[in-house]
């Protein structure tokens, strides 16, 4: 069953979901289902350790694939990562995890195609530009426009770096992503420390890397609220790649 936007629905053991119909289209940010673990193995839960008999059943984690009893896995949770519909069966851990996913989903990803103002160095060039960014609806690209537009696939980018404002006037650090996956100083609503990013990048047809500067322009509450966001969106790009 196919509807008009470009995604089809399918049922799969873990429940209905709603998929692009060419997989080169998921989103960065999508994750595969995993494969269960074979019933034949699990003669117990793999939390508590119940064994497994008529009364206690045994139930699989949607997110993670192993078997739980119900008390261990009766939380069933949005899973956008995955595509689902509706809200899946997942363990304790992974409906944490899941549960974090949601907001960043309800919250960062609007923040991030509604877009902000950056003042954009592209590669070595002495020559900036003030442009909009923004995620595209699909979630596969940033795009910039201004007096001229480009776009940047998010599966491109190699790594991410952070500026933030040093703390002697006029200078400005230069903190890696990893190095702030913790740090007080991007969170949601921005911080003024936060004043712009670094994004390294292969362009489409090139495997020579690109430099892309961002620098926080006049509305510096939006911009750095776009900073948070997209750092946030980097920690689900770097899971994704590792998983």
């Amino acid at each position: 069953m196919s509807v008009p936007d470009g995604k089809k629905l399918v049922r799969s053991p873990s429940g209905l979901r709603m998929v692009p119909e060419n997989g080169a289209f998921n989103s960065p940010f999508s994750l595969d289902e995993p494969l269960w673990v074979p019933d034949k193995e699990c003669p117990r839960c793999m939390q508590c350790d119940a064994k497994f008999d008529f009364l206690t059943r045994k139930h699989h984690c949607r997110r993670c694939g192993r078997c739980f009893c119900d008390k261990c896995c009766s939380k069933k949770m949005a899973l956008p990562r995955m595509c689902f519909v509706d809200p899946v069966r997942q363990c304790g851990d992974c409906s944490q995890v899941s549960q974090k996913e949601v907001e960043f989903y309800d919250k960062q990803l609007k923040v991030l195609v509604g877009g902000g103002t950056f003042i954009v160095t592209l590669g070595t060039s002495e020559k900036s530009e003030d442009m909009m960014c923004r995620l595209s609806n699909n979630h596969r690209y940033l795009f910039l426009d201004g007096e001229s537009h480009f776009e940047v696939e998010l599966s491109r980018i190699s790594s991410m770096q952070v500026l933030t404002e040093a703390t002697t006037p006029g200078e400005i650090d230069i903190l890696t992503y990893t190095s702030l996956l913790d740090s007080q100083y991007i969170s949601e609503g921005g911080n003024t420390r936060v004043c712009g990013m670094l994004l390294h990048y292969k362009p489409m047809g090139s495997q020579d890397p690109e430099q892309l500067r961002m620098e926080v322009a006049d509305d510096k509450k939006t911009a750095s609220a776009w900073l948070a966001a997209m750092h946030k969106a980097a920690k689900l790009l770097y899971e994704a790649r590792d998983q």
